[in-house]
């Protein structure tokens, strides 16, 4: 079974940093997980408040946890809140789903190998970032349904 590595989840955080520092967003942190929910690299720019981490951590293990994007997530936690309401409460509060926890897949339709949570800018650039990260490792983001 194919594995994150940590060359590729520090090269995601760096080039969503990369993409964020281009279009002049506010700064960013950036969580990498993989495929077990746990975490592979995080960095928060100066400037960036605390909570930051917590909320990229939310919403890639809200990703990795439910097999789908928070983009996704979001939209049934919009037509479903008493049980996404459970499912955080059941997580110990770690499910967030909010748009851009983008899945990292090894292909199209490939095996999961984990998930990007930013946070900082609105969640449509965050998510925008994620993916520019993924791709820059080599794989294929999957931000859920439009």
């Amino acid at each position: 079974m194919p594995r994150l590595t940590l060359q590729q989840a520090n090269t995601i955080v760096d080039k969503a940093i990369e993409k964020a520092r281009q279009t002049g967003a506010p700064p960013i942190a950036v969580v990498v997980l993989d495929d077990g929910g746990h975490v592979k690299a995080v960095q928060r720019e100066d400037g960036t408040s605390m909570f930051r981490v917590d909320a990229g951590i939310g919403k890639a293990w809200g990703a990795v946890a439910m097999d789908e994007g928070s983009r996704g997530l979001a939209k049934r936690a919009k037509a479903n809140p008493a049980f996404f309401n459970s499912l955080a409460v059941a997580s110990n509060g770690r499910l967030l789903p909010n748009p851009d926890g983008v899945l990292i897949r090894e292909s199209a339709g490939g095996a999961i190998l984990g998930a990007v949570g930013i946070s900082g800018d609105k969640g449509p650039m965050d998510e925008t970032f994620a993916v520019a990260g993924i791709e820059a490792a080599g794989l294929v983001a999957d931000p859920g349904e439009d």
